[in-house]
C-alpha cells in the first residue's frame, strides 16, 4: 500500500465501496498482524494490516482480505469480541453489527466453512454505536436514538436496558471497570451504570449540546474526553463532574472522539463530513495545537490500532491511515 504525502496519509487502502465505518480489532488475536473490520453499503469486510512502524521487514504497510461478510443492508458501527482469535485451530472471527434497519448482527466464522449470523431485535430507532464485554465477551451492549441502553447476551436475550433522556450516542466498557457501563447522551450527560444494581452511579455534564461522541481512556480509567457542539472536552471523574479542560476545534461541529489506545494524553477527534472533506485532527493534552491535521473525502469512522499511535478513518472507497508522534 502506498504512503500519500498529498493529504498527509500515512497509508491508504483501496476499498470496493464506501466506507461507513472502520474499526481496528483493540483486543490481542493472538497474531502478529492487526485485524481490521470495515463496513460499507452491504457487506462487512475483515482483514489483516501490519505496518512498518512495527515490523521493519514490512515496507510501509501490508493489507489482507481475509473474508468479506454479506449484509445486505448499510453498515453503521461495528464491535469486536474479545473471543476472536487468529492463533486457534479453527481460528475464530467474532464481531457485532449495528445497522439501519435499528438490528444488531452478530457474526462467528472460522473464516472456512462456519459463517453464521444472529440478529438480535428490540432497538425501535437507529443504533449510535455498541461494544462486546471486554473480558469475556459475553455480553453486548448498545445505545440507541429510541433513549434506550440494551445489554444483551450472546443469544439476542435482552439482559439490562437502561432508560435514557435523550438519546444514547456513545457506550463504552472498561477492561479495569468490568462492571461498569458508560453511556453518553445527546442532551450532553455521560452517566455510569453499575451492571450489578442496574442503577446510575455517577454522571458527567458537558453543559453544552449536542454531545456527538465520548470515549473512556483505556491507559487511564479516571478520563473521560468527548466532543459536544465544536468543541472537545476531557474529565478527571475524581475531581468535578464539569469538564476540566476543553477547546474549540472543528468550525462547524465535531463528530466522533477516540482515545489513543498507547498514551493517555493522546486523542483524534473527527469534524462532520462537509462538501468534500472531512478534518481528522490529532491531539496530545501537553501541546496547545493539534499534532496532526488530516483530511479525507467526505470520511467517516475513526479507530486507533491497539499498539501503534496509528489511527485510520474510512471514506470514498478508501481507508485513511495516519501515523502519529507519541
Amino acid at each position: 500500500m502506498k504512503q500519500d504525502s498529498t493529504r498527509n496519509t500515512s497509508y491508504t487502502v483501496d476499498c470496493e465501496d464506501y466506507v461507513h465505518v472502520v474499526k481496528f480489532n483493540p483486543f490481542d488475536s493472538g497474531d502478529s498482524c492487526s485485524l481490521i473490520a470495515y463496513g460499507g453499503n452491504n457487506y462487512v469486510v475483515v482483514g489483516t494490516c501490519r505496518f512498518q512502524e512495527e515490523d521493519a521487514e514490512v515496507e510501509g504497510m501490508q493489507y489482507k482480505t481475509l473474508r468479506t461478510f454479506h449484509h445486505g443492508i448499510r453498515v453503521d458501527a461495528i464491535a469486536w469480541s474479545p473471543e476472536t482469535r487468529l492463533d486457534a485451530i479453527p481460528p475464530l472471527i467474532r464481531f457485532c453489527t449495528a445497522a439501519s434497519d435499528r438490528k444488531l448482527r452478530l457474526f462467528t466464522s472460522d473464516l472456512q466453512d462456519k459463517n453464521e449470523f444472529k440478529t438480535f431485535d428490540g432497538h425501535s430507532d437507529y443504533i449510535n454505536d455498541l461494544v462486546f464485554a471486554p473480558n469475556e465477551g459475553q455480553e453486548i451492549a448498545s445505545v440507541s436514538d429510541d433513549h434506550t441502553c440494551r445489554v444483551w447476551d450472546l443469544e439476542g436475550n435482552e439482559k439490562a436496558h437502561f432508560v435514557l433522556r435523550s438519546p444514547g450516542m456513545s457506550v463504552c466498557w472498561h477492561p479495569e471497570e468490568a462492571f461498569k457501563l458508560m453511556v453518553a447522551e445527546k442532551n450532553g450527560t455521560i452517566r455510569f451504570y453499575d451492571l450489578i444494581t442496574q442503577q446510575a452511579i455517577l454522571s458527567l455534564e458537558c453543559e453544552q449540546t449536542p454531545l456527538m461522541s465520548a470515549d473512556w481512556c483505556l491507559k487511564n480509567t479516571l478520563k473521560i474526553g468527548a466532543v459536544a457542539g465544536s468543541d472537545w472536552l476531557i474529565w478527571d471523574i475524581t475531581r468535578s463532574s464539569y469538564p476540566q479542560d476543553k477547546r474549540p476545534v472543528h468550525v462547524d461541529r465535531a463528530r466522533l472522539f477516540r482515545w489513543s489506545r498507547v498514551n493517555e494524553n493522546l486523542f483524534a477527534t473527527t469534524g462532520y463530513p462537509g462538501k468534500t472533506t472531512t478534518q481528522l485532527l490529532v491531539h496530545h493534552l501537553g501541546h496547545p495545537q493539534p499534532i496532526l491535521t488530516g483530511t479525507a473525502a467526505v470520511g467517516s469512522g475513526l479507530t486507533w490500532h491497539r499498539t501503534l499511535p496509528l489511527c485510520a478513518v474510512g471514506g470514498d472507497h478508501k481507508i485513511f491511515f495516519w501515523v502519529t508522534e507519541m
